[in-house]
């Protein structure tokens, strides 16, 4: 199958007026060696279903179609969809194989998306801007959902899969590590996109759990501790946690068995779940 090359990828943003939209963070993917890559690290396998979000001019969604895939693509851009749809058409790709439809992942309805009782794979490249909501929405409502290969900002992978005391953890790495099990895989330079990027990409990789690691009441309050805590990270929990514990908050961290001069950034999950425990006991 041919792919989408540099030189192709400009020839296509020239034939159909196309200018990259910042507000959609839209640099696409032109290198066939990295969309590749991409789904061989996803281990794409024949039938496969996959879900490939902001496929935008289709250079991912043709590797992932060469191994066999079976693709949802879907674009929120509706001038790149009918261009996606072009491209396909000159590639001879059948529409038993492949789906583009116009919806935005940040608000579609996974039920009603996801609805023919196949297990999927979420292989993307995510716009920048709406990498980490767009995640954090398929771990929360798409079950069906069990392996997820994104190709994200830099930074953006590291606070992703990131643990107890590196620099990039915060709430949403224990969300994460919650529902699922990450990883990264590696690096992608910004050479490999039209328009550049001025910073480095990441591969990321996510397992879904099948169940959650820790018991909590409520995953709604296990949460709301852990965004309260890491709004004022340089404080001490016994501090960042008043406004969701109150005056028990010293009293509720001991409890847990958690100083309550520790910081955020030093608790695990397994920590967060005993401090939910706690606070629920209260």
């Amino acid at each position: 199958m041919d792919m989408l090359t540099p030189a192709t990828v400009r020839a296509l943003l020239t034939e159909h007026g196309i200018r990259p939209k910042k507000s959609l963070g839209q640099h696409f993917l032109a290198d066939p060696n990295t969309a590749r890559r991409v789904t061989t690290l996803a281990a794409v396998q024949p039938g496969d279903a996959v879900l490939e979000i902001g496929p935008g001019l289709g250079s991912l969604t043709l590797a992932l179609l060469e191994r066999g895939a079976r693709v949802l693509a879907l674009e929120v851009d509706a001038t790149l969809a009918r261009v996606l749809e072009s491209v396909l058409d000159r590639a001879g790709v059948g529409r038993d194989t492949v789906e583009v439809r116009v919806a935005d992942a940040a608000s579609v309805d996974w039920s009603a998306v996801l609805m023919d009782g196949s297990e999927w794979s979420c292989v993307s490249n995510l716009p920048y801007n709406v990498a980490v909501p767009v995640v954090v929405r398929l771990l929360e409502g798409a079950p069906a959902v069990t392996r997820i290969v994104v190709m994200v900002q830099r930074e953006v992978g590291e606070r992703l899969a990131a643990g107890p005391g590196d620099p990039e953890y915060g709430a949403v790495s224990v969300k994460v590590a919650y529902y699922a099990a990450a990883s990264l895989l590696g690096t992608v330079p910004p050479t490999v996109f039209v328009p550049r990027p001025k910073v480095e990409s990441a591969l990321v990789g996510l397992r879904r759990r099948e169940a959650p690691p820790v018991s909590v009441p409520s995953e709604a309050e296990l949460f709301a501790l852990v965004r309260s805590g890491f709004a004022q990270r340089r404080k001490m929990l016994r501090s960042s946690l008043r406004p969701v514990l109150g005056a028990q908050a010293a009293q509720v961290l001991e409890a847990a068995g958690v100083a309550p001069t520790a910081r955020a950034e030093t608790l695990g999950l397994e920590e967060w779940a005993a401090l939910a425990r706690s606070a629920a006991a209260a």
